[in-house]
């Protein structure tokens, strides 16, 4: 009996802005040898980066595609794909829901390459991925300059040589001798491909074709779309690439029955639930990043109001929760449930104290802003490096929405009192790799009205 190919399909996508100009790319490994046997890289335009990884999976298991002749047949092709998107991989793994309009179709396109029983998904770190992700960089970069990706300009096979991930994987099973005579074969087919019709059965590409290439040829099936033309961009574009930055995208929780009445409400007193009010603002929210596409993951406050306004927006997303203690909001100590008039009446030269210096604490032990500066830092810091390039939703309270603003502005403690931060509102903030840090959106409510 003939044993079937085995690939390893590593795919990435990324999106300098998110949604901005984006790119996937893809690559073909032998299991055994981890030799190179395909690459596919595209600029698509302004896309997300959860479009451009599909994208980049699509482009890879067209490419294993067209290195067997009888791919479609079933038996013929055994497809293992290693990515870095969570997403993508519970998603077409059949573990999470694919809720977004978007994703619909792409996640479809990409079913219809193989037969299921052909494709095996696996998460890998960031790390394991450097060669796709070089090649998504790469055809971002050939964006940029107003060109499309070219295989003869790549770089990204010699540049990631001895960290490809496929070298870890355990060994395809058959007789002594398959596996370099695949990888001759493999090589030997695609080479026969090249400047070959169209494939007339393929799936159609909603956002352009894949370039498939060994390392120096590139059967195409169609010409680019329109889309993968766009102008590249000037002003800050035309700055040092730094990558795409982590971004956070601020959700203060909805409302409880003590937000109306503005009463102190930390981490320090009860734990209280999402009023109805604020159950319908988590809704509403929900709906809006939704629409908008570009939530690659979610961390929440462990308060119980942060988890209820968190889990609402998981559900329609289709995504988990992170918990982060360093959400959390300030302890106001003594001062837990009571409006500031009776702060005043109770507690008024700690109340000035405190107005007064970010290292005064609430009366009974709460905690000062600059302790909750501190903590705040520390967690930015993690989140920071652990989703670099992502956007990500952190539900978390007043003060440490604050505490980021502020100190992305390198605006003093004062200017915590000069914010305005409403329920269920949005802010964001982009962290770049050289430490830099911009201020995008405050207190937007727009998708309450």
């Amino acid at each position: 009996m003939t044993q079937p190919r085995q690939f390893v399909v590593e795919a990435d996508g990324g999106s300098r802005g998110n949604p901005g100009p984006a790119g996937y790319g893809a690559v073909v490994i032998d299991p055994v040898t981890g030799e190179t046997l395909a690459e596919a890289a595209e600029y698509i335009g302004v896309a997300t980066n959860n479009v451009a990884e599909y994208k980049g999976l699509i482009a890879g298991l067209k490419a294993a595609r067209a290195l067997v002749p009888d791919a479609s047949a079933d038996g013929a092709l055994r497809v293992r794909v290693r990515m870095d998107s969570k997403l993508v991989v519970e998603q077409m793994s059949g573990r999470w829901k694919i809720k977004h309009p978007d994703m619909k179709p792409l996640a479809a396109e990409a079913a219809r390459i193989l037969p299921p029983s052909a494709v095996t998904y696996e998460w890998i770190p960031r790390e394991k991925n450097k060669h796709a992700d070089r090649l998504a960089n790469e055809a971002m970069d050939a964006g940029r300059r107003g060109e499309q990706w070219e295989p003869s300009a790549s770089t990204a096979s010699l540049d990631t040589r001895g960290s490809g991930a496929a070298m870890d994987l355990p060994p395809v099973s058959g007789p002594p001798g398959d596996a370099a005579a695949g990888a001759a074969r493999a090589r030997a087919a695609l080479a026969g491909r090249t400047g070959a019709a169209p494939d007339a059965t393929a799936p159609a590409d909603a956002a352009g074709p894949a370039r498939a290439a060994a390392t120096s040829t590139a059967p195409t099936d169609t010409a680019p779309a329109a889309a993968a033309t766009t102008a590249p961009q000037v002003g800050w574009a035309a700055a040092p690439d730094l990558g795409a930055p982590a971004t956070f995208v601020l959700l203060r929780h909805g409302e409880t029955a003590l937000t109306p009445e503005k009463r102190f409400s930390g981490s320090g007193g009860s734990d209280p639930e999402l009023s109805a009010v604020g159950r319908r603002q988590a809704e509403l929210i929900a709906g809006a990043l939704a629409a908008r596409g570009t939530i690659e993951e979610i961390v929440s406050s462990p308060l119980r109001r942060c988890r209820e306004t968190a889990g609402a927006v998981a559900a329609r997303l289709g995504l988990e929760v992170r918990i982060e203690d360093g959400l959390r909001e300030t302890d106001f100590g003594a001062w837990e449930g009571l409006t500031f008039a009776e702060v005043r009446e109770r507690h008024g030269a700690d109340l000035d104290a405190w107005l007064g210096s970010a290292k005064a604490a609430p009366t009974g032990g709460g905690e000062s802003f600059a302790e909750v500066a501190r903590r705040v830092a520390a967690t930015r810091d993690r989140l920071t490096t652990r989703y670099a390039g992502r956007t990500v939703l952190l539900v978390t309270h007043v003060t440490p929405i604050k505490t980021l603003v502020r100190l992305a502005l390198g605006a003093p403690p004062e200017a915590m009192f000069r914010m305005e931060l409403s329920a269920a509102s949005v802010s964001a903030v982009a962290y770049y790799a050289d430490g830099n840090a911009s201020v995008r959106l405050l207190n937007d409510t727009s998708h309450l009205r």
